[in-house]
């Protein structure tokens, strides 16, 4: 009953014309007495686009009836851009990889196949070998499976391990604080004797944006919303979370141990982080590719300071089908093998990926102590600890965007907290639109 009335809304929508078409009349049939072919659309860089291409290649040698293409999309905006612009032409890849940040805008408009009922019926995958918190990420309302999760990622501390040890300075363990975290960005930041107007170097690199903020918010006894599952309205101004927003602008403003905006524009905080122009860097596991491919100072990963409890925030992104594929059994079958053990050894090897398959996140394919971080582990810790998903929301990417806009200004002195809030609540006032 569920897929018949989801099927009659796709028409609906269809018929509505709305931009983001789940319908697929004009999809080509497939050839005869040829492979299927099954469109595959990513994300990212060259580093993390090698990663997904070794597990098509790998696929499609296995598979002679099958034959997936890949293209990519380096940028994330490009990526949201060239998707939309897919599903309006009536013509999406079969499959793509996507955020639960993002994927409430192209479910709630019938875009993207429930893969619940392809779970439940295959047998090379178990629901339970995954992460729950992975698969979670990625149910609608009614709890069923939209897409399949691929990784289990979070946040963690990238630091140079050289700059440490010319400044004198233990390595960052688990569990200190934000003031040890503090202190140490304090300590490896070096003052301006180029005559540039810069600090020669900076210890911490930590951008401003909503995502960023959100695991510190949640160590400080706050939250985002009201209520994560049906939010009524943004808790950035209660008390706690203000605190903690506080706590990273003042990084930026008062401390100075963070690139501000007018620096960013020179280079970027990963890019100076590469350059061993940035002690420290927060981001989640989608920047150890490049690490591994760039670099040649020693390095690793810690866990993120904790506030007043530990939290982290969940990154993860997942196989979907597009409701309009015409391949769908083949598309699936990619998907079977891509979330396998096979398929996310090969991602797990290539460094992109924190296997949301349990297994084969705590085996070597993930914990390889030939390759680093040597601190791998930090990862699956997280995943033991106080791991929370963003709000699953249309509107959320408009409150991010809002959000990474106004930090910025806040970052360079140009408006005050209150005036920041102020106008990422103004975005949400027209209410929210929750995942269906």
């Amino acid at each position: 009953m569920m897929q018949s009335l989801r099927r009659l809304s796709v028409l609906l929508i269809c018929a509505a014309g709305v931009a983001l078409s789940a319908c697929g009349a004009i999809r080509p049939s497939q050839p005869a007495n040829e492979p299927v072919t099954v469109t595959f659309l990513v994300s990212g860089g060259p580093a993390e686009q090698a990663a997904y291409a070794a597990v098509v290649d790998q696929f499609n040698a296995m598979q002679p009836d099958v034959r997936v293409e890949m293209s990519g999309a380096p940028r994330i905006a490009d990526f949201i851009t060239r998707l939309t612009t897919d599903f309006a032409a009536g013509a999406p890849p079969d499959v793509f990889m996507l955020n639960y940040r993002r994927m409430a805008q192209f479910y709630n408009r019938g875009a993207i196949e429930l893969l619940d009922p392809y779970l439940k019926e295959s047998a090379h995958l178990v629901e339970s070998d995954f992460y729950p918190e992975a698969m979670d990420a990625f149910r609608n309302a009614a709890g069923e499976l939209i897409c399949m999760p691929q990784n289990v990622s979070s946040q963690v501390v990238y630091y140079n391990q050289e700059l440490f040890d010319r400044a004198g300075l233990p390595y960052p363990s688990p569990g200190w604080t934000w003031e040890e975290f503090r202190q140490t960005a304090l300590a490896l930041t070096l003052p301006d004797e180029n005559d540039d107007g810069y600090p020669d170097q900076y210890g911490l690199g930590l951008e401003p944006v909503l995502i960023r903020t959100a695991a510190f918010i949640w160590q400080n006894g706050g939250d985002l919303v009201d209520d994560p599952i049906n939010p009524t309205r943004l808790t950035l101004s209660d008390p706690p979370a203000r605190e903690a927003i506080q706590f990273v602008l003042d990084l930026a403003r008062v401390d100075g141990v963070v690139p501000n905006y007018s620096a960013e524009a020179v280079a970027s905080h990963p890019d100076r982080f590469l350059a061993a122009n940035i002690a420290m860097y927060v981001d989640s596991r989608v920047f150890t590719p490049t690490m591994r491919e760039t670099v040649t100072f020693r390095w690793d990963v810690a866990p993120l300071p904790r506030g007043k409890q530990v939290a982290n925030v969940l990154h993860s992104d997942a196989y979907c089908v597009a409701s309009a594929s015409n391949v769908k059994q083949a598309a699936w079958s990619f998907v079977e093998f891509a979330l396998g053990e096979e398929g996310q050894a090969i991602a797990a090897k290539l460094g992109r990926t924190v296997p949301s398959m349990r297994k084969v996140a705590e085996s070597e394919a993930f914990l390889d102590p030939t390759q680093p971080p040597a601190s791998a582990q930090v990862w699956l810790d997280n995943m033991e600890q106080n791991m929370r998903t963003v709000p699953k929301l249309e509107n959320w990417n408009a409150i991010e965007r809002t959000a990474a806009i106004e930090l910025e200004q806040a970052y360079l002195g140009f408006q005050t907290l209150d005036e920041l809030l102020a106008s990422i609540e103004a975005t949400a006032a027209e209410g929210f639109i929750p995942i269906r």
